[in-house]
């Protein structure tokens, strides 16, 4: 029955996938588009197309690499703060009412507003992109890295505690396990946000990456070339969430099955 439950859900998911697509290649055929129309419409046969002629002349990959620099260094340090610093918060009161304020009003900031003081500073290299994706990913992980540690079961951290067990080995032991699911809910916000983040900065200002090639694409009316460049984002949200939701999955096989979160 359980088997037969995940391959309905893959067969599902797949499904809501080809049909739209298989629709939309279908467009062309079923309704006759004036010749102004087609210069900002395509089908997905002209972005495969449009895709394998990137990748023949080397542009994708030129554009690939630097997008993704960005955005595995941006989201590493937002890993490498933001994680640390929500357990921190969720721990120690003295620290989440000392900083708080703070990290409220950052991150109800708009990201956006902050990019041409990073450009400012940073340059037009691929460092301002990076602080970009950072401030994007940081605070949804930090924020719900707080939460699952404030939402930790008391009781089992006063017995662990009565055994003697130390600050370290009470965050080990009880706080880590059980803040897990809310640590993969931000990550996965994490990284939308920083896959948002690359193509935010990358339009403001770059002369190579995804979002420029998108946004180069979008003012020389080439719509294929544009949504080849969204397909790859699309993709690679898709394959990172997954891995996440996997991840999670085999960390939490010690927990009861109707508490896990996948």
């Amino acid at each position: 029955m359980r088997r037969f439950q995940e391959t309905e859900r893959y067969v599902l998911g797949i499904g809501c996938i080809v049909l739209p697509l298989a629709a939309w290649e279908a467009v062309p055929w079923v309704l006759p588009l004036p010749q102004g129309a087609r210069l900002f419409f395509t089908t997905p046969s002209q972005i495969v197309s449009a895709f394998i002629r990137l990748i023949r002349s080397g542009e994708f990959q030129q554009h690939f690499s630097v997008s993704a620099i960005e955005f595995l260094l941006g989201l590493g340090c937002a890993v490498a703060v933001g994680l640390p610093l929500g357990m921190a918060l969720g721990r120690f009161r003295t620290l989440d009412a000392a900083l708080d304020p703070y990290v409220t009003a950052l991150n109800a900031t708009p990201r956006v507003v902050w990019i041409p003081l990073l450009i400012l500073w940073f340059g037009l290299g691929i460092w301002s992109k990076v602080m970009v994706v950072f401030l994007g990913a940081a605070f949804p992980l930090l924020i719900n890295t707080y939460e699952g540690v404030r939402n930790t079961d008391r009781v089992l951290v006063n017995v662990v505690r009565s055994f003697g067990a130390r600050e370290w080995q009470v965050t080990r032991m009880v706080v880590l396990p059980q803040a897990l699911p809310y640590i993969v809910a931000g990550l996965r916000l994490a990284i939308g946000r920083a896959i948002l983040g690359v193509v935010v900065g990358e339009f403001f200002g770059a002369s190579r990456g995804l979002g420029y090639l998108i946004a180069s694409a979008a003012s020389n009316y080439q719509p294929d070339v544009m949504f080849a460049g969204v397909g790859v984002f699309m993709v690679l949200s898709l394959i990172l969430t997954f891995s996440v939701q996997a991840v999670e999955s085999r960390l939490s096989r010690w927990r009861p099955e109707a508490a896990k979160t996948f």
